[in-house]
């Protein structure tokens, strides 16, 4: 028997595209503001406008569907209208990590095809490097904060603000196929060259739902709802700044965008605009949660999701001291990004802090839609008893479906028909994930399987302990040792040693906490440990460090 429902001749599909993002905010908040530093300040009206015109004057300049235009810009109001104005238009928006070498970002640029680009002042010495080499950019579109520099070392088609006072604001957005490719980034990866990946308006629109979804439901605590005030501390060329943009864009909150991130202006900021809603790696948190002059701020409706790396029980703590709300998000470039919230249940709320710590540090629980899974090696389910150990896999209606032009990649990184994301955790009967290692980083030695996450919880918890980051370097007894990186924390410079490190992961092995191949042969106490472009803990750079 055909169930297909059949379709009446003038009935209106309706594809998932991400003009309709567009409809809600119109309609229950056109006044509401969206805010630039302390330069610009638009309303969502007005902000509908720029959108139009900004793809006049990109089509004005050749852009056609199907061509993909770049974005070199720090998190800035002209950021977020690219976010919809180029893929509304039927092309691809590609967001330039601009914190990879020049030698990759040349690479992203023409593996991606980028026709246009639109570029801030402060990456025109970067443009200049590169235009000879760049094969397929005709336009380049200059963003200035302040002034327009008297001379620049390459043409350009205009200046950002000049272009859109002179194009049409009722530019008519097509209706799309929903399936049609609307960004493309590359992963941030510490082997290998950038992949890229894309996704489509329909996983856009479902992922925006998917972030509303997860976000709003908790009955404790971090829920978003459209009082907040936004403000990213992730990168919008960072995995659609985790998609946040358009959620809250849908929702018609109140936007604030910080440019380049600077700590007095994220502070002035956080105090001035009364920002309740946040999302940044642990790196950022720390350096706020350290600042003198955010201390001296009420941070009390302050909501903060942490990912791209694991949040700490030290720091989840410091930020809960301050009466920020801080919970963990987990996903990766691959999946849009988001997979799963750690957000507490609602007989949680009686728990001593610590038990909560726990939980907010956890890696959370699959939020809707999301089919997650743990595998062993041999690709059996594994069970949710919090001890099994298994590689998450996951299917969702957002996730890639392959790196762009790396058939063989794509391969792997879907075998067995569910999306690997090369993280190994356990899982609880509850539900909640905990990561314990990347595939990659666990160390194998004396038979065992010791997690460097682990290892890293237990020597950061020492209060002489800043930063830390664990490796295993090869053994020709043991397979691999640890080895742990570790920066002083301020004022403990000379109090920090080897063996004060080495004992204090000794008393976690006698606690039973970690087996006593845990405790590290090396430590190496450093000024800074290197970080990805996005703020990752980089240990290809250690690794190749300790075999030089």
């Amino acid at each position: 028997m055909d169930l297909t429902i059949p379709r009446t001749e003038s009935a209106d599909p309706y594809p998932l595209l991400i003009k309709q993002l567009l409809h809600t905010p119109l309609v229950w908040a056109p006044g509401q503001e969206i805010v630039y530093r302390d330069k610009v300040r638009l309303t969502y009206r007005t902000f509908r406008e720029r959108v139009g015109r900004l793809a006049s004057a990109l089509a004005s300049l050749g852009v056609q569907p199907g061509d993909t235009v770049a974005v070199m810009d720090w998190d800035s109001h002209r950021y977020l209208e690219a976010y919809f104005a180029v893929p509304m238009m039927g092309a691809v928006l590609h967001h330039i990590n601009v914190r990879l070498s020049p030698e990759q970002v040349l690479y992203t640029m023409n593996h991606a095809g980028d026709k246009a680009v639109l570029v801030h002042s402060d990456f025109v010495p970067l443009i200049a490097a590169l235009r000879s080499r760049l094969n397929t950019v005709s336009h380049l579109v200059l963003m200035t904060d302040d002034t327009q520099p008297a001379e620049l070392p390459v043409p350009f088609e205009g200046e950002y603000e000049d272009l859109l006072s002179k194009a049409d604001p009722d530019y008519e957005f097509p209706d799309l196929d929903e399936n049609t490719r609307a960004t493309i980034f590359y992963t941030t990866g510490t082997t290998g060259l950038p992949k890229g990946v894309y996704f489509s308006h329909r996983q856009l629109v479902l992922h925006t739902l998917g972030l509303i979804a997860g976000l709003s439901t908790s009955p404790l605590h971090c829920r978003v709802h459209s009082g907040d005030v936004y403000m990213p501390l992730t990168p919008m060329f960072h995995a659609h700044a985790w998609g946040m943009p358009y959620m809250m864009t849908l929702l018609g909150v109140k936007q604030v965008y910080p440019g380049r991130y600077e700590p007095a202006m994220l502070g002035r900021l956080l105090a001035t605009e009364g920002v309740t809603f946040s999302h940044c790696v642990p790196t950022i948190l720390q350096m706020l949660v350290a600042s003198p002059a955010v201390k001296q701020l009420d941070l009390t409706k302050w909501k903060v999701v942490i990912g791209g790396a694991a949040l700490t029980t030290t720091l989840a703590k410091a930020a809960l001291d301050l009466g920020i709300d801080v919970i963990t998000g987990y996903g990766m470039s691959e999946t849009c990004p988001l997979l799963s919230l750690s957000h507490m249940t609602a007989d949680m709320a009686d728990w001593p802090e610590e038990e909560q710590i726990r939980v907010r540090t956890s890696t959370g629980r699959p939020v809707p839609l999301v089919d997650l899974q743990l595998w062993d090696l041999d690709g059996h389910v594994l069970p949710n008893d919090g001890q099994s150990r298994g590689e998450i896999v996951t299917r969702a209606p957002w996730l890639t479906q392959g790196y762009f032009k790396n058939p063989e990649a794509s391969e792997g990184l879907w075998r067995g028909g569910y999306l690997h994301t090369g993280d190994l955790a356990t899982q609880d009967e509850r539900g909640y994930l905990k990561i314990v290692d990347r595939l990659k980083d666990v160390i194998k030695t004396g038979g065992e399987w010791i997690s460097s996450l682990d290892l890293e919880e237990i020597i950061i918890s020492h209060p002489a302990v800043a930063e830390v980051a664990v490796i295993g370097i090869p053994d020709p007894k043991w397979g691999e040792r640890p080895a742990a990186f570790v920066v002083p924390a301020p004022g403990r410079e000379e109090e920090l040693t080897e063996a004060l490190v080495q004992q204090h992961v000794a008393t976690a092995a006698e606690q039973g906490i970690i087996p006593r191949y845990g405790i590290p042969d090396r430590v190496l106490i450093v000024e800074e440990l290197p970080k990805t472009s996005v703020g990752k803990l980089d240990k290809k750079k250690l690794r190749q460090q300790m075999q030089s």
